[in-house]
C-alpha cells in the first residue's frame, strides 16, 4: 500500500481521537476484530479480541455519554489532550503495523492528529453554539457521528 496514503490515514485516524478520544482505538479494535486490517502476526493482535473490543467500546460509549455532561473538562486542557495525543498515537501506530509501514511515524503523525482534531474540534463545536446558537447536544451528537463514521471509514482503506 501506498506509504503517502497510509500516514495520511494515521494522520486522520488522529483526527479522530481528537474529537473523542476512545472513538480511535476503538474503530481500530473493531477493524482488526472484524478482519478489515490484519494486526494477527504483530504485538498488537490483543486488539482483535473480543474482550478487547467490548472493553475499548464501553470505554468509547461511557465518553460519549461524559461529554454531554455540564462538568466535562475541555477537550484542549492538558489531561484530556495528552489523551487525544496517546490515542491518536497508538491507532495511528497500528493502522501503519497493519499495513506494513513505519510504526513510529504513524504513532507520530497519529499524535499529531489528535492535537489538530482536538483544537479544530473545539473550535468548530464553539463557533456552532456560541457564534450561531445552535444547541450544544445536538453539535455534540454530530460530532460523536462524524468521529465514528470517520474512524470506521479510515479503518476500511487499510
Amino acid at each position: 500500500m501506498n506509504p503517502t496514503l497510509v500516514f495520511s490515514l494515521a494522520f486522520a485516524i488522529g483526527i479522530v481521537a481528537g474529537l473523542r478520544s476512545m472513538t480511535a482505538p476503538a474503530t481500530v479494535s473493531w477493524a482488526a476484530h472484524l478482519n478489515w486490517i490484519n494486526l494477527h502476526a504483530s504485538r498488537l493482535a490483543f486488539l482483535g479480541s473480543i474482550w478487547t473490543v467490548v472493553i475499548i467500546t464501553v470505554l468509547a460509549l461511557a465518553e460519549l455519554v461524559g461529554d454531554k455532561l455540564p462538568n466535562t473538562a475541555s477537550r484542549t486542557t492538558p489531561g484530556p489532550l495528552l489523551a487525544r495525543m496517546v490515542t491518536g498515537g497508538f491507532s495511528g501506530f497500528a493502522l501503519c503495523t497493519a499495513a506494513n509501514q513505519a510504526a513510529a511515524i504513524g504513532a507520530v503523525l497519529g499524535a499529531i492528529g489528535g492535537i489538530a482534531g482536538a483544537f479544530g474540534g473545539y473550535h468548530v463545536r464553539r463557533f456552532l453554539t456560541v457564534g450561531q446558537g445552535a444547541p450544544d447536544f445536538l453539535i455534540a451528537v454530530i460530532e460523536d457521528i462524524i468521529a465514528i463514521a470517520g474512524g470506521l471509514f479510515i479503518c476500511s482503506r487499510i
